[in-house]
């Protein structure tokens, strides 16, 4: 089994990975990051904008992705998956697996002439299953690798993407998964985030309706690279003339076990329904809400930005979403404010704002606490809101906690500080020591 050595290891490439891995590679540590997707970006990548300076986030994320890719202490290891992390005398062992691509990224160069030579279309993930792609294909057009990905679960074998591929046997049919291993003296988890469920409310469709949609759905039909290059509904193809917001349907909320606010549902709704407001200045965008969170820097003057556009904001609850018979989405719903008055109201477009759940639970291999909501659980989180009870294993981005990209990078900043201190200090053999056992009971705490 091969063996590489780094100076830190970095688990997860969106933005709070990159971020780490830059800030600790520009110090002069070398850094391996590792990514399971076949390309870094994670899901900022695929946002349109970014709240509250309504910057282009792909202008923001891809020259990081360059950044990163061409960074000569950073070592990319993307479509790899660590399996088992083991403690030794000098850091960490890290034994990491290496999915198969099906396709020689020593020689792919990324022309796609293998993608538009392949007879399969599929639903694709990069567009919330509303674009389609090939069954080979470059993950996306500003994908860091530039390296194609062959789904093997689908492909038929007819061997066009071979006979259109201009480099010979760069398309390899026999590709088999390979285990290699790290050995690295600190760890970064950056593994990020996932959205609650579209259908885990039977109140709101369950997934069921045709429009009604969550909110990196929206996401992606405001992107300019999104999959119509404007606004429609998913069900119709029609351009909705009222677009309505349902708040906290995937956070504060017993029924899911998510009890916890997800912070960033609010914020993003409102720059959806301005960018909406943008793209379709005669549409109606109500926001239906039970509490307006906008915590952070210049966040109260956008939501009060959002109102002199005429974006409508109801205080209210939400009951239940049904349809009618052209596919409208109607809405029944509490109004708070008015003497507790029902109604229903009929949209063309419904959002749901879900909330943000662990992008995945690191506590088998890495042995990190984790707290009540599944985040990754953070002693001191004010004064160190990077380092957890496991020597020389740090946590940055929304795999401690919910958290917007703004924090997310000053989280990244703090974990490479953090990741960086023990490193010298390891190095010096100043590193503190907790003793086995009782960093297992920290471990499980």
């Amino acid at each position: 089994m091969e063996t590489y050595k780094f100076d830190a290891l970095v688990v997860g490439g969106g933005i709070a990975g990159m971020q780490a891995s830059l800030d600790l590679a520009d110090q002069g540590y070398t850094v391996a990051l590792v990514e399971k997707e076949p390309s870094i970006g994670g899901k900022m990548i695929a946002l349109s904008k970014v709240f509250p300076t309504l910057d282009c986030c792909s202008c923001i994320t891809t020259p990081k992705m360059s950044a990163v890719a061409h960074h000569e202490n950073i070592s990319l290891f993307t479509y790899c998956e660590v399996q088992a992390v083991e403690e030794e005398q000098d850091g960490y062992a890290v034994q990491v697996l290496k999915k198969p691509r099906y396709v020689n990224e020593n020689t792919c160069t990324g022309c796609r002439l293998c993608e538009y030579a392949c007879p399969i279309d599929l639903p694709s993930a990069f567009d919330m299953n509303m674009g389609a792609i090939r069954t080979v294909r470059v993950p996306f057009s500003t994908a860091v690798p530039q390296i194609a990905v062959l789904d093997m679960d689908n492909c038929i074998l007819c061997g066009k993407c071979e006979t259109a591929c201009p480099v010979e046997d760069c398309i390899d049919f026999t590709q088999v998964p390979e285990e290699f291993e790290f050995e690295t003296q600190s760890i970064v988890l950056a593994t990020g985030y996932e959205t609650t469920p579209i259908d885990a409310k039977a109140e709101y469709g369950a997934g069921k309706l045709h429009n009604v949609i969550d909110g990196l759905m929206m996401e992606r039909l405001l992107a300019p690279t999104g999959p119509y290059g404007r606004i429609i509904r998913p069900g119709d193809g029609k351009e909705p003339e009222s677009i309505a917001y349902v708040q906290c349907a995937g956070s504060r909320d017993e029924t899911l076990g998510v009890e916890y606010c997800s912070r960033v549902c609010c914020m993003y709704a409102i720059k959806q329904a301005m960018l909406i407001s943008g793209s379709l200045p005669l549409a109606d965008v109500t926001i239906y809400y039970m509490d307006i969170r906008a915590f952070g820097k210049g966040y109260e003057e956008f939501y009060q930005n959002a109102k002199a556009m005429g974006v409508e904001f109801v205080k209210s609850k939400v009951a239940r979403i049904t349809e009618d018979e052209d596919q409208n989405p109607v809405v029944r719903v509490e109004l708070i404010e008015e003497s507790a008055r029902v109604v229903e109201r009929t949209h063309d477009l419904v959002v749901l704002s879900l909330g943000m759940l662990p992008g995945d639970n690191p506590q088998p291999i890495y042995r990190v606490p984790i707290a009540e909501d599944g985040f990754v659980s953070v002693p001191s989180p004010n004064s160190t809101p990077s380092k957890t009870n496991r020597q020389g294993i740090f946590v940055t981005g929304a795999a401690g906690g919910p958290m917007d990209i703004v924090d997310s990078i000053i989280t990244a900043g703090n974990a490479a500080i953090e990741a960086a201190a023990y490193i010298e200090a390891h190095k010096n053999g100043h590193a503190a020591q907790v003793p086995a056992d009782e960093e297992m009971e920290l471990a499980h705490a």
